[in-house]
Parts: structure tokens; sequence; C-alpha cells
């Protein structure tokens, strides 16, 4: 599977147009984490997990990173590690990208690491992050100036229907607009799952839209120290066609703040409200996309942070995670790493300076 794959990028890349300056392009994304999760319940089970995620990229670059075409290919392959290939996914990347002016337009099966800011866990959660690592689909973003925020909507495909499986995708809008230190901003998806082919009786199509308003604070309190804090709501609508239950509409309070100096991070999100996915019971992720701790009245993440090595091309950390719900509390020890490289950083290769002037965020893979 994986070198038809390769034939096929190579194929497509040796039949692209030669009108413009050119650039063979190329990126090695690696991932590692290890995760030791006590504290859970039937929703998230005690378990201990490590695993690694490598995504190399080839393609051709006809213009420039700021304004010209891109095709490029490659495969993201995550393995659990043990003794033998058992739970291996290999999942092939492939898209076109078009850059001009601030704009940027891609399309096919797109890393989620293209995304200039990834999905809160109440929209999109880790578990799912790790076995779909692309967006199927379409994806639009704008931003000419980070400082001044950005605009992004895709529409991820990801199930295709078929005699056993029902059709479902999401489209997710996203935004920030800063004004100095403060942004307004937020999230809209809406989640769509179909039916089968067949579509036996008692069988429907289901719904789930979340509507997510936020305004943050982003204080740079010295070269080394900064300080965000965001909040807003989040007001979900959710309906099973199959009933006459009309929709449900649970809601409530997120607010999230986030500290940190030189290599120590502290995190802390809070959720106060209704159960967000009240059809989680019947249809759990293949409808309802966001973190099951999502699915109690009340909700505290708190994350403490240490990043051991980071600079442009590696972050490596250890977390400790405490979870507290309404009902449980849950305590996760957490190490992860993530290397990244490209034709960019190969060519500054021995600036130490430049490779030791910015910081690689995780992927969330």
């Amino acid at each position: 599977m994986v070198k038809k794959w390769l034939a096929v990028v190579l194929l497509l890349l040796s039949g692209v147009a030669v009108s413009h300056s050119q650039e063979v392009v190329w990126s090695v994304d690696f991932d590692s984490e290890f995760a030791n999760r006590e504290g859970g319940d039937w929703l998230r089970r005690d378990q201990t997990f490590l695993f690694t995620r490598l995504a190399p990229e080839i393609g051709i670059q006809l213009g420039n990173q700021q304004s010209g075409h891109t095709l490029k290919g490659g495969v993201s392959w995550m393995q659990p590690l043990n003794d033998d290939a058992e739970g291996a996914k290999v999942t092939p990347t492939l898209y076109y990208q078009y850059r001009h002016k601030g704009w940027k337009m891609s399309a096919g099966m797109i890393p989620r690491t293209e995304m200039l800011e990834h999905a809160p866990r109440y929209l999109w959660s880790d578990s799912l992050a790790y076995r779909q690592p692309n967006i199927r689909g379409v994806m639009v973003q704008y931003q000419k100036h980070p400082g001044r925020g950005y605009a992004q909507i895709f529409v991820d495909w990801r199930q295709q229907q078929t005699d056993t499986r029902r059709e479902a995708f999401n489209a997710l809008i996203s935004g920030k607009a800063y004004m100095g230190n403060v942004w307004l901003g937020g999230h809209l998806q809406y989640n769509h799952l179909a039916k089968t082919k067949i579509g036996p009786e008692g069988e429907g199509v289901n719904d789930d839209v979340t509507v997510n308003p936020m305004v943050g604070f982003d204080w740079k309190i010295a070269p080394k120290a900064a300080l965000k804090v965001k909040a807003g709501a989040i007001i979900n609508l959710e309906r099973d066609r199959t009933t006459d239950d009309g929709w449900h509409t649970p809601c409530g309070f997120i607010g999230n703040l986030q500290g940190r100096w030189k290599w120590i991070e502290a995190e802390q999100n809070v959720y106060a409200g209704s159960n967000l996915f009240p059809l989680w019971d019947k249809y759990g992720s293949e409808l309802n996309l966001g973190d099951t701790y999502y699915c109690s009245k009340f909700y505290s993440r708190t994350d403490l942070r240490a990043h051991i090595v980071q600079n442009r091309f590696v972050d490596l950390n250890a977390s400790l995670i405490f979870h507290a719900t309404d009902k449980i509390t849950g305590f996760w020890q957490q190490i992860t790493c993530r290397f990244y490289i490209d034709q960019n950083l190969w060519k500054h290769r021995r600036n130490k300076k430049y490779l030791h002037g910015g910081r690689l965020l995780q992927s969330n893979f």
C-alpha cells in the first residue's frame, strides 16, 4: 500500500510544469509519546501507552513560501511500541497548496500540522488526533500579519458512505482578531453523521452544531515570560432525527489560563455547564468529536509542563496532568517529544543562533 502511494506521488511530481522557479521541498516530522493515565471510569479507562509517529513528505514548489504553488505527498506512520507491528496505522498524505498575499488554500489529504491553530479538545479530542492525522478535504486560511489574527475554514470528510459505513463530515470555521493585547474570536463547527447506503430501519441522520465565541488577553511580560487568558461560551445543538426529541441544547462556560517562565509552563482549563454530548452513549465519537470529559457538568484540567529541550527543531517535555469532574478525578504522567526538520532548517543547520532562536510547538499529531 505504501509503495503504491509513493509511486502515485512521484508520478504526479514528474508531471508538474516548470514555468515558474521551482524547488524540491521536503520535511520529516517525528512524534513520540509516553503516557500513564490513572483515575478513569468507563469512558476513560486507566491505561499506559507508548507510541511513535513518523511523517515524511516530499514535493515540488513553484514560486516561494509567500506566493506560489506546492504539491506534496508522503505518509503518516503511527506505531505503538511493542514486540511486533500490531496496531500500526499508515495514513497517506497528498495535497496541493496555493499561497498568495496572506491567503492559503489546500486540497487533498492535508496534515493537521498545517492548521494555523488547532481545534480545542472539546471540538477534537487527542484520541482522534492520534488516529486521524489528516484533514481529508479542503482548507482555506488567511493570515497576512500573525500579530493581527487569522481566519481559517476547512471541511473534513471523515467517512465515505458504504454498505456498512455511515457518511460523516465536519466543517470548522475558526478566527481571531487582535486589538492590542486583547482579541476576539472563536469557533463554529457543523458535524454531520448520515446513513449507510443500505440504511436499515432505525438508522437516521444526526447533526451536531457547536457555537463557541471567545475573548482573550495575551501578555508578553518579559522576553522569557508570558501570560495568556481566554474565556467564552460553548453552545452545542444536537439532533437525532430518528426520535421526536428535537434539538438538545447543552451549553456552558469555558475558561483557560496559561503562563510560562523560561522552560516551565502551567495551564488551567475549566468548563462548567451541561453535558455537551447528550448523544454520546448512542453514537460515541462518530458524532461527538470532543474529549469525553466534557460529558461532565464540571471539568477542570491542570497541566504542569517542563520543556527539557526546546528550539526550532525539537521539543522534549514532561507533564503532570490533573483532571477533576463532578464525579471523578484523574492523574496523568506524560512525556512527549517532537522532532521536525525541512529544507529551510537544513539550510541553517550550522547557524546555532537561528536554530535556538525559536520554539517548535507540539503537533497534536
